[in-house]
């Protein structure tokens, strides 16, 4: 039997912690593997997405030492003086709790034959205190963005390790020749989907749709003022927004101040819930200014979905292939945007064309499909 443990920060809402999940679940499914989630805290009662009752999960930290990021900068911003100081002391703890646990956990636990971990200290700190005789990989799901900072801090929390695994061919590449000097080696493997619906959206319903986090560069106040200018022109079709976030309020009061009625924020969805939604859906619309790898655009295509994306989001110039299941859009610039939209929405044909070539192309990106990959990569040493 050999055993794998998968590190993972915690195991709420995120792209992060539905590929451990799906990782874990996969791998569970192999003979001879016994699979272990081990997560720093435990934000919620229980996990976000589903986890196989064949996975372990085990929290290192009780939850009275969750991040108490949100209470310390609103005593900042306060100006609270001594409950800033409180917080700063409770954050000094929680961080030192943090490092012991994780530390505690990889030395004391007795054959680990696999460790893969998914944060940059999570990364040096598996490099550090794992047994020699472990396999120590990371899997890096962030891209840099030209943060020369992140990259570094990325190589140089895996130097030490034996693999990096990286879920974009872009990325790869950037950190192939960044650990040239050191022993680890850099693997693509991308992010995979669980599985493909039965059905594809029929693409009649006058219904745009987009998800994920509510955060700044996802761009979707980029989108609502897309959609405003649409609505001046007399477009008839609605705008779902599915997912929760920081730019929640912002977008609540834009929707309000500009009376655009037919959006709706429906907050975070499991998978089936958004699946009942795309299939609702005919045009899936990214407005991110940048993504690693945009899992949720094969999750679009896996519906039938045609799907629009500006190309300032990595993610989005390795799925869409521009003209044959969804468009690229240059530049961010927001009129061709509109135009598209507009084409796509005249064009049931074209849709349904667009929509197909997606579908086929979301069945090569299963879990079914690429946890080979990761097996192969297991099996290279022990």
């Amino acid at each position: 039997m050999k055993k794998i443990v998968i590190l993972s920060l915690h195991l709420g809402y995120g792209g992060i912690e539905k590929s451990v999940v799906s990782l874990a679940n996969a791998l569970s499914k192999i003979e001879n593997y016994q699979v272990e989630i081990v997560t720093v805290y435990r934000i919620y009662q229980e996990p976000a997405f589903s986890i196989s009752n064949k996975v372990k999960v085990t929290y290192l930290l009780d939850p009275k030492y969750n991040p108490n990021k949100k209470e310390w900068l609103d005593a900042l911003h306060n100006l609270e003086p001594i409950n800033f100081f409180k917080q700063s002391v409770k954050s000094l703890k929680i961080l030192y709790k943090r490092h012991n646990e994780v530390a505690k956990y990889l030395k004391n636990t007795p054959n680990i034959d696999v460790v893969i971990s998914t944060r940059t200290f999570l990364n040096e700190w598996s490099a550090k205190y794992a047994s020699s005789k472990t396999l120590k990989i990371g899997w890096e799901h962030n891209h840099h963005h030209n943060n020369m900072k992140y990259a570094n801090a990325v190589v140089n929390s895996a130097k030490d390790l034996d693999y990096l695994v990286l879920v974009s061919k872009d990325l790869k590449q950037f950190y192939q020749k960044k650990m040239e000097l050191y022993k680890c080696r850099c693997f693509y493997i991308p992010n995979a989907l669980e599985e493909i619906p039965k059905k594809m959206s029929p693409l009649t319903s006058k219904r745009l749709i987009t998800v994920g986090r509510l955060a700044k560069e996802k761009g979707y106040l980029d989108l609502l003022k897309i959609y405003k200018d649409l609505k001046s022109e007399g477009f008839d079709w609605g705008l779902d927004i599915i997912g929760d976030g920081k730019e929640k309020e912002t977008l609540e009061n834009y929707i309000k101040n500009n009376n655009l009625l037919d959006v709706t924020l429906h907050g975070f969805k499991n998978s089936k819930e958004i699946e009942k939604l795309m299939s609702k859906a005919s045009i899936y619309v990214m407005t991110s200014y940048t993504e690693s790898f945009g899992i949720v655009l094969l999750e679009a295509m896996s519906n039938g979905l045609p799907c629009l994306a500006f190309d300032s989001a990595e993610g989005a110039r390795e799925i869409i292939t521009s003209g044959e299941d969804g468009y690229l859009i240059k530049h961010r610039n927001f009129k061709a945007m509109e135009k598209k939209i507009k084409d796509l929405a005249d064009d049931l044909e074209k849709r349904k064309e667009l929509g197909k070539s997606g579908r086929s192309k979301a069945k090569k990106y299963t879990m079914d499909s690429l946890t080979s990959f990761w097996e192969n990569l297991i099996e290279k040493k022990g």
